[in-house]
């Protein structure tokens, strides 16, 4: 089979590699439709690492993508071949301490598709995958839709953990794709104001035709000042999702005494940093977002519903061999670029 795989900085290539096999009784073998093109691909594709987690090439990344089942093990009970599914890319091992609390995010022993040392990402014509992390999707639902589930079930977690949304006044930072996936999940939960900000204009404008109350580029202007003219009593909570210290510094400033800090960005440096005493005098209480927890089926019944109308995310299309051009695209917010999918097979159009 054809995968598209990482061979150095900024360098991609297609290789022949065998098709994987079923190894677990649980085991799915899935043929891959459409990938989407994430920030994290792309910290290996510039970069080859995410803090610990270092490329080993050559190595396929990719864990945003829709396909259809080819072959199941024999214990396989929820899905069959020819079932169109969107995909889980965590592999918890259900045993650890933390899988019996609930956390299987945080399994002691999370394998997670695409992620270096763990398993080998999606950007292959076929990839296994245990049958708890295949969700079936319904006819009507596009495999572009489907491929979009990951970064929105993301959105739908993050604010399923903060805070009560009924009547909230949030910000958030960043309106790539996890931030906007953040805003559908929050005005669907009762948000009352949201505030955006990003550097890039297209965005921007996205983000205000998609519901956000005001949008600011931080770039130009002072955030901060602005939306504080508009909040004298400041936010209740704010979701960093880029990744920046500036960011998380304006989120420090912009929130009210008491307000909650979700941090959902993924930093391209090791550490960052933040101001001690307003963290202190305004106790202000700082979450992490480790991916999404058991939230994919209640975000594939959003969509289904009508409650997450998302597929104007999807700015660019590319076909397989194309693939690394997509990646600079992403890479370098060319035109504007929200989400980019790449095609496998023209089955997904």
């Amino acid at each position: 089979m054809k995968s598209f795989m990482l061979t150095g900085i900024r360098r991609m290539e297609i290789q022949e590699i065998p098709v994987p096999k079923l190894t677990s009784d649980t085991d799915v073998l899935i043929a891959i439709l459409t990938v989407g093109v994430c920030g994290s691909d792309i910290h290996y594709y510039l970069n080859g690492r995410i803090g610990s987690q270092v490329v080993e090439y050559p190595f396929a990344v990719g864990h945003e993508c829709a396909g259809v089942v080819e072959a199941v093990g024999p214990a396989v009970t929820r899905v069959k071949p020819g079932d169109r599914m969107a995909l889980d890319p965590a592999i918890a091992c259900y045993a650890c301490d933390q899988c019996g609390l609930g956390r299987p995010h945080t399994c002691r022993n999370l394998k997670f598709l695409g992620c270096p040392g763990q398993v080998s990402g999606c950007l292959s014509e076929y990839i296994v995958m245990p049958e708890k992390s295949c969700f079936p999707i319904r006819d009507n639902m596009s495999f572009e839709i489907a491929a979009l589930v990951e970064p929105l079930t993301i959105g739908v977690y993050a604010v399923e953990s903060s805070i009560p949304m009924e009547g909230a006044r949030i910000g958030i930072l960043g309106a790539g794709p996890i931030g906007l996936s953040v805003l559908h999940a929050a005005l669907e939960m009762g948000a009352e104001k949201v505030y955006m900000t990003d550097i890039i204009s297209e965005r921007l404008k996205f983000a205000k035709d998609s519901g956000a109350h005001w949008v600011g580029n931080a770039s130009t202007k002072d955030v901060v000042r602005e939306i504080g003219k508009l909040e004298p009593f400041q936010l209740d909570a704010v979701f960093e999702c880029c990744g920046q210290q500036e960011a998380l510094d304006q989120a420090i400033d912009l929130l009210k005494p008491g307000g909650k800090l979700m941090v959902i960005g993924i930093p391209s440096i090791a550490r960052i940093s933040f101001n001690i005493d307003l963290l202190r005098h305004k106790e202000i209480c700082i979450q992490n977002v480790r991916r999404q927890n058991g939230c994919v089926q209640k975000t594939l019944e959003m969509i289904d519903r009508g409650v997450l109308a998302v597929e104007d995310m999807i700015t660019h299309r590319f076909s397989f061999e194309d693939t690394q051009a997509a990646f600079d695209m992403v890479a370098e917010y060319r035109d504007g670029v929200i989400k980019a999918i790449i095609h496998l097979s023209d089955i997904s159009q």
